[in-house]
């Protein structure tokens, strides 16, 4: 009896665990509330590109990446500058651009291990 019941404790466990992993829930949430972490990633696998938009409002958009900080500083700056943004610094995780006495600050964040999150704010 106590191991049938321990077989089964270990297969719940079990059938848990590659749940959870399957659906990825051990990833933490994203800033946006319609976009579940999942869907983020299928995403960003589906698409091209290095660096992928989330969400647009109208101050703030949100992308994500796949790529480490300091190339994706590159890509920013260089995706900043084709849309006719000057770079004037980075600070800490920010980077500060001037388009016509306007300023747009461009944040990055380690999401998890392999992904970083790009907040891009007029």
């Amino acid at each position: 009896m106590m191991k049938k019941i321990g077989l089964l404790v270990a297969t719940l466990l079990a059938v848990s665990a590659i749940f959870i992993y399957c659906n990825k829930l051990f990833y933490p949430p994203l800033p946006v509330d319609y976009l579940t972490s999942k869907e983020a990633i299928q995403k960003l696998n589906t698409f091209p590109f290095d660096l992928v938009a989330l969400f647009n409002d109208k101050n703030v958009t949100w992308y994500m990446s796949a790529r480490g900080i300091q190339k994706l500083d590159e890509d920013i700056q260089q995706m900043m500058t084709n849309e006719g943004w000057a770079f004037l610094e980075k600070e800490g995780s920010g980077l500060f651009f001037e388009k016509n006495g306007e300023r747009s600050i461009v944040t990055t964040e380690m999401w998890t291990k392999q992904y970083v999150l790009v907040q891009i704010q007029e």
